[in-house]
């Protein structure tokens, strides 16, 4: 799969920091985490011990898209606030790349006023190219992720996954589609495109960068188990790796979205028919 070079100029664009920048994005860093995808991985490793001092894991249920109220109305203004302000680390991250420290001089920015979605390779200048590469990536993922859940739950390392429980109503599959989609926009634009782009400032090396992102995928998966801990790591090698060739976060964002359709939309309609629950 050839690179693109002009998407190559803009990842390499951001200079590898020094001195003073570079406590700045380390601060930077886990300022971000701590908002977003950082605190979701403590609160699932104490989930995770939580569970594996209450009993085996595969005697549990973990649910996704929970109802937040008996009344549909007021149960759609959670779903949505919820969806709505769950992307606001996403717009704190484009905002900082927009305007980033350079690799010399504290205060000093580099990159300013320069689109962070082309940055993060999020654009419209290749499609149907992206759609491919999606859909591809989804046709990859999609079997393994159901052979690993299968295999996990098996062993008794998997805890019982419920993708969605929501009431029945008009707006429920509009409302899972839409919190795939946030699913999809908020990793892959944080942990591969944001988290990559940061550590490599740092000086970070190819296998450091792959190894962190993949784990950090997995680690805010641990309150489903072992299992789904060990597929997303998978997961967020083939993503990075993919990333680093091809500095494109678009077609990620497509492969992930359609990853948490089919698993939430899915278990809406056929229930235990799509192999979970």
């Amino acid at each position: 799969m050839p690179a693109d070079s002009a998407a190559t100029d803009r990842l390499e664009a951001f200079p590898v920091a020094t001195g003073p920048d570079r406590r700045r994005l380390r601060f930077e860093i886990l300022i971000v985490l701590g908002l977003s995808l950082g605190e979701s991985a403590v609160y699932a490793v104490v989930q995770l011990i939580d569970k594996l001092t209450t009993g085996p894991l595969q005697g549990q249920t973990s649910t996704l898209n929970q109802a937040r109220s008996s009344r549909e109305y007021l149960d759609l203004t959670y779903q949505v606030l919820d969806i709505g302000f769950s992307l606001v680390p996403v717009l704190l991250v484009l905002f900082l790349l927009a305007g980033s420290v350079s690799g010399g001089g504290a205060g000093r920015l580099h990159g300013a006023g320069i689109r962070p979605l082309a940055r993060l390779g999020i654009d419209r200048t290749r499609p149907w190219r992206d759609l491919g590469q999606g859909l591809a990536l989804f046709a990859v993922m999609g079997g393994g992720t159901l052979a690993l859940y299968a295999a996990g739950h098996a062993l008794g390392i998997t805890t019982t996954l419920v993708p969605a429980a929501l009431g029945t109503y008009w707006w429920t599959l509009p409302v899972l589609t839409l919190s795939a989609v946030r699913h999809a926009v908020l990793e892959e634009v944080i942990v591969v495109g944001y988290l990559t782009l940061r550590w490599r400032q740092l000086g970070w090396a190819t296998p450091a960068v792959l190894v962190a992102s993949a784990v950090l995928r997995g680690s805010y998966h641990l309150y489903q188990g072992f299992g789904p801990f060990l597929g997303n790591v998978v997961m967020g090698l083939v993503f990075v790796a993919f990333f680093l060739r091809v500095r494109r976060v678009l077609p990620l964002i497509v492969a992930h979205a359609l990853l948490d359709i089919s698993a939430f939309v899915g278990f809406a309609l056929l229930g235990k028919a799509t192999g979970f629950g």
